[in-house]
């Protein structure tokens, strides 16, 4: 499905939040962009975080920082939390990961 920015016309990914071309907030992105898919590409462990960062738009390493800081003071809840979420959070297809190549 094509993306558009609705100031400029610039066809966008799915999951952009700006224009590339005039910087506009992108607004109204599709129900896929949303869609919590963990990544095949630029994960660390499971991609839990780096699917939640995308999703979210939030920061990876942020994130990365945040589950680790907090799995060690909760005394493994968050640890528990990782792995349902590895277990429940779908994998991204493999058509999907070409199309978002990893961020450097």
């Amino acid at each position: 499905m094509a993306f558009y920015c609705h100031r400029c016309g610039t066809e966008l990914p799915p999951s952009a939040r700006f224009c590339s071309s005039c910087g506009t907030a992108v607004v109204g992105t599709p129900a896929a962009a949303r869609a919590l898919l963990r990544p095949r590409e630029g994960r660390a462990i499971a991609g839990v975080c780096a699917g939640l960062a995308r999703t979210y738009g939030w920061d990876l390493n942020l994130v990365r920082v945040l589950a680790v800081t907090a799995a060690l003071l909760s005394g493994g809840v968050v640890g528990v939390a990782y792995l349902a979420a590895w277990v429940g959070i779908p994998e991204e297809p493999l058509s999907a990961s070409a199309a978002y190549p990893p961020k450097l």
